[in-house]
């Protein structure tokens, strides 16, 4: 058994995995070609207005792959917007009636359903993220505070809440377990 490497080239995907033959390994890559392209699909409009650096790409990559794994169709739509404290505290206001920024507000669109796919594509809303707040209140790196803030926002983009606690053991356990997969593969 040879363990075989290989670096998907413009991904940044590393693929690692014992193969028994050169066979075997070529299948794991085209496996993985097949997930990316059907990544591609996916519509995203992420736009940056915020003055914080953020690493969009990642943000666009845990998004299309939180959005496959909960079986939302691969030509549906989604935006995202990084906003400073002062917009999100008008938003916070606006549609919440609460004072002061927030971390992330979602406001979904087609009020689309995990494992929708079968019904076709649809509009699945919008996220709003300040990641100035964000670095301010997270408890880890900014780049992965924001990688949570995103899965937590399509989560609810999606129907889940965290009103009571039985909701939010589901919704947190979930958004663990899509962060932790997408941290394989990147």
């Amino acid at each position: 058994v040879s363990q075989s490497r290989y670096q998907l080239m413009g991904t940044g995907m590393k693929i690692s995995q014992k193969a028994h033959s050169q066979y075997e390994a070529e299948k794991v890559i085209d496996n993985r070609f097949k997930y990316i392209l059907e990544l591609i699909a996916m519509k995203i409009d992420l736009v940056n207005n915020s003055s914080v650096q953020c690493n969009e790409s990642a943000i666009a990559s845990v998004s299309e792959f939180a959005l496959k794994k909960m079986g939302i169709h691969q030509e549906s739509e989604l935006g995202i917007r990084f906003v400073n404290e002062d917009e999100m505290s008008q938003l916070h206001v606006k549609w919440m009636d609460l004072t002061g920024p927030t971390d992330v507000l979602s406001f979904p669109m087609d009020e689309l359903k995990p494992n929708s796919a079968a019904n076709g594509p649809g509009v699945i809303g919008d996220i709003v993220l300040c990641p100035a707040y964000a670095e301010r209140n997270g408890k880890q790196s900014l780049a992965k505070e924001l990688e949570l803030l995103i899965v937590h926002g399509l989560l609810h983009l999606l129907g889940f809440d965290h009103e009571d606690i039985e909701d939010e053991k589901k919704m947190f356990a979930l958004q663990e377990e899509i962060l932790n997969e997408w941290r394989l593969l990147v």
